[in-house]
């Protein structure tokens, strides 16, 4: 559902710069449609935005690709140090 949605506004964003752009095409002069499409592309574009951003933040879009490390849970058989692991570790790499 929530992919369709980003669809379609992506659809109605690509459709309304079109519109705009027949509009300034045809009417050489400033023209009060071009500047209504291009107004309704930006606000459409910004909801697109603030949509995909709530998607993620709430986890209906799992992010896959280049930043995915990111959002992933880091796993529970890792190793954690403690400050005795630490104190030895400091101990060792000080030269003698």
């Amino acid at each position: 559902m929530v992919k369709i949605i980003i669809i379609i506004a992506f659809v109605a964003i690509i459709f309304s710069l079109g519109s705009a752009l027949f509009h300034l095409v045809k009417h050489k002069e400033q023209s009060k449609k071009t500047v209504k499409a291009l107004t309704f592309r930006i606000g459409l574009s910004i909801l697109l935005f603030i949509f995909l951003f709530i998607a993620i933040a709430t986890g209906l879009i799992k992010p896959h690709g280049i930043g995915s490390r990111l959002h992933q849970q880091p796993e529970n058989n890792q190793k954690t140090t403690s400050k005795s692991d630490l104190s030895t570790r400091q101990k060792k790499a000080l030269p003698r």
